[in-house]
């Protein structure tokens, strides 16, 4: 996969990943987007390691499950870090 389509890949598993998880999840698009682009190497990452599944090709339905998976892995951290540092407004 080209560097490019692995930047798309992330970004699109990244919206994903925030459509999927209830709530009102903090941060805006672009926080999203560059959490999905972490997300998709983590879930490359966790797909080599554990069941020797890499992300190969980019219209290849495993790739895209397992980045998504990894979005949603980095989304929630996100969450859980920074959800006592949001100020409240009157």
């Amino acid at each position: 996969m080209t560097f490019l389509g692995f930047l798309l890949l992330g970004l699109i598993a990244g919206v994903i990943a925030k459509a999927l998880l209830p709530g009102r999840q903090g941060g805006g698009w672009i926080a999203t987007l560059v959490l999905g682009v972490v997300g998709a190497l983590l879930g490359g990452w966790l797909g080599s390691v554990l069941f020797n599944r890499p992300l190969t090709e980019f219209f290849d339905l495993q790739t895209w499950l397992l980045a998504i998976a990894g979005a949603l892995i980095v989304l929630l951290i996100y969450g859980m870090l920074t959800r006592g540092s949001a100020k409240t407004r009157p």
